[in-house]
């Protein structure tokens, strides 16, 4: 095509372009240079018995759990003001007060059990356990016996019935 003649835009946009470039190449030597590190100043001597000198990163976060605080006693003073006084959950029964500390009652009854009550149950957990004990032992036993075809030695009997004294003598176990 034909070569178009730069605009004063054009011009500025290639300058600029040019311009990052050798910053660029700059960049990696500026990084290359050695800096000072500043330092913090001491607390002065005169002021030692007021402590150590808050730094400006001490201050920062001392500054940030403050805001912190405030943001969470703000939100909680809001909804206290927005609550809705008809609102019920069913945690709120079982819920209660003393000394304006909230305390919520055990719901699975333990303070309520006198000492017979529960050594009774205790005594049906232990009798319960035996019960289930005898169970498995039966089952075991049951399985145990279903094991005898599986030993090395069978322990089916055979009865052989022989007339005489030669046919004891000639008998082999073998052959039956």
């Amino acid at each position: 095509g034909i070569p178009r003649s730069p605009t004063p835009v054009r011009l500025r946009r290639l300058a600029d372009a040019a311009a990052s470039r050798r910053e660029s190449r700059m960049a990696s030597l500026r990084n290359a240079v050695k800096r000072v590190t500043h330092k913090e100043r001491a607390q002065p001597a005169s002021r030692a018995k007021l402590g150590l000198l808050e730094k400006h990163k001490d201050y920062v976060e001392r500054a940030q759990d403050f805001h912190r605080k405030v943001k969470r006693i703000n939100n909680l003073r809001k909804k206290a003001a927005e609550k809705n006084p008809d609102e019920f959950y069913f945690g709120m029964v079982n819920a209660k007060t003393k000394n304006g500390v909230h305390v919520e009652e055990r719901r699975d009854g333990s303070e309520k059990l006198t000492h017979s009550e529960v050594s009774l149950m205790k005594s049906q957990d232990l009798s319960y356990l035996h019960m289930k004990r005898a169970v498995d032992e039966k089952k075991a036993g049951r399985l145990q016996d279903q094991l005898h075809l599986l030993t090395e030695n069978p322990m089916n009997k055979h009865t052989i019935f022989l007339d005489d004294e030669k046919q004891i003598q000639n008998f082999g176990a073998a052959e039956h």
